[in-house]
């Protein structure tokens, strides 16, 4: 294989968008191209390493990559214009393309999976948090009782750490509990049987590509 040293500009263009598709070549890969030949064929040579073993199907690994792209914690506009015109161009329809950014607008609520436990800890040094009104009356409260399991019904699981943000805040956890199930149990199908667009193996499989994008963030933020 020839090294990207004895290649032109207009070679190193032509393999990238052979292996990553047309839409891949953004005016920001351009300019890696005139300042740095040697990483925008290490970059294209990588990312095409998961797309030629095709162990996901195109249209999934461009709804993956869009969630990524369209994550609070990244945001790059030109990653989500490329990738949601590469799953529309691999068959996803626009209903799948919504659901996924429906539930990549979710991730926000990390902020509570990790700030609350941090007051609570900070409530417990403080000697308050046994005392406090939420928590003594949130064992017995019927809603909140309802709402975990209502949450448990709708998004299939049920984690301790929401369980000091339903006592502290139940309205809350209401209110994100309406907004973050609504791609799972909207009737897009019109019989009345909910579950969305995307099969929940599909829908996971997003979610759980954005917690690692936001776990490796945290822990990147942790060690600075």
């Amino acid at each position: 294989m020839a090294s990207s040293q004895s290649k032109s500009p207009a070679e190193l263009k032509a393999d990238f968008q052979a292996d990553l598709g047309h839409l891949a070549f953004t005016t920001a890969w351009a300019d890696i191209l005139k300042l740095s030949p040697e990483i925008f064929d290490a970059s294209r040579h990588l990312r095409s390493v998961p797309l030629k073993k095709k162990h996901l199907k195109p249209k999934l690994q461009s709804l993956i990559a869009l969630s990524v792209s369209s994550a609070a914690t990244h945001l790059y506009l030109p990653g989500i214009h490329t990738h949601m015109r590469a799953a529309l161009e691999a068959g996803a329809s626009v209903a799948e393309v919504t659901e996924v950014l429906e539930l990549t607008s979710t991730l926000g609520i990390h902020a509570c999976n990790i700030g609350v436990p941090i007051l609570v800890e900070v409530m417990k040094e403080e000697g308050i948090y046994d005392s406090h009104k939420s928590t003594v009356e949130a064992p017995k409260d019927q809603k909140r009782i309802d709402l975990r399991e209502d949450f448990t019904k709708k998004r299939g699981y049920w984690h301790e750490f929401w369980e000091d943000f339903l006592r502290l805040d139940p309205e809350f956890f209401e209110a994100y509990l309406d907004f973050s199930t609504a791609p799972w149990v909207k009737d897009t199908k019109g019989d009345g049987s909910g579950g969305g667009v995307l099969s929940p193996r599909v829908s996971e499989t997003k979610s759980q590509s954005c917690s690692l994008l936001i776990f490796f963030l945290l822990e990147g933020f942790s060690r600075a």
